[in-house]
């Protein structure tokens, strides 16, 4: 991914001093000052965990990994089941629950919909933010009690995905999820929150091309590459389809049949 932009600074700050003991652990451990006036963003401790704040007027509202409350408790309670199309991309099908590694997690979102419909997920993020992040929903998730279950079949590596793919060792993944960060400058992709945050920290994946090389080496059984609707191939091999959704297309790229 790119380098941080211009006015992406970052400071830790906890929102009551009872959380200051770990906003200086979290300071430590991501290399983070406490205290910097000219930071543009916050990474913020406080009692619905850790979460970024962009600073600055207009600046829309944190971003935080929750497994339990909102969206993701939606999609869980009425998102579609088997029939969602990411479940048909990944081959899930009555008996079939594949292993998959999702190389590019970042929020998780999409691992916990795989994860809640029975898959064992391997998850891998780079960027040390969005892995923060995502570590703290994961731990918060695990003492939910209806959330507990699901998230205990997600499993979080840290690191670079390529090069975590190229030295695996044990049993491959019989599926590998990607979703890079596509090069959208135009308004409407900054619309979501997320978007607005996370672009000016962590840029663009540009080494797509050898992400997706690195996956169709490492699966059994298949790579399944998320795109919107309208981007082109990542560059290399052509799936052999796609399923196409209203902003969304997950391009297939299969080695073998999944079995039950």
């Amino acid at each position: 991914m790119q380098e941080q932009e211009q006015g992406a600074g970052l400071r830790v700050e906890a929102l009551t001093p009872q959380y200051t003991e770990q906003a200086m652990s979290w300071a430590q451990r991501l290399g983070l000052p406490l205290v910097d006036a000219s930071a543009g963003f916050a990474v913020q401790v406080g009692p619905e965990g850790l979460q970024i704040q962009q600073l600055g007027p207009q600046a829309p509202g944190p971003v935080r990994v929750d497994f339990v409350e909102g969206q993701a408790a939606h999609r869980r309670q009425f998102g579609g089941g088997n029939g969602q199309m990411i479940a048909k991309a990944v081959g899930i099908a009555q008996g079939v629950r594949p292993r998959v590694l999702d190389a590019t997690a970042g929020l998780g979102k999409d691992a916990f919909v795989l994860a809640s419909l029975g898959c064992q997920m391997t998850l891998i993020e780079r960027q040390p933010l969005i892995a923060a992040l995502l570590e703290d929903g994961l731990a918060r998730a695990s003492e939910d009690l209806e959330v507990a279950p699901i998230v205990a079949r997600m499993h979080l590596l840290s690191g670079n995905a390529i090069e975590r793919m190229r030295a695996w060792e044990g049993e491959p993944p019989q599926v590998i999820y990607l979703d890079p960060m596509f090069p959208h400058r135009d308004k409407s992709a900054l619309v979501k929150k997320e978007m607005r945050v996370f672009r000016p920290l962590v840029g663009d994946d540009l080494d797509a091309p050898a992400l997706l090389e690195a996956a169709l080496a490492l699966a059994s059984h298949r790579v399944v590459v998320k795109r919107p609707r309208k981007a082109p191939i990542i560059d290399g091999p052509k799936p052999s389809h796609s399923l196409e959704g209203k902003s969304s297309r997950y391009d297939i790229y299969p080695k073998k049949a999944l079995k039950a």
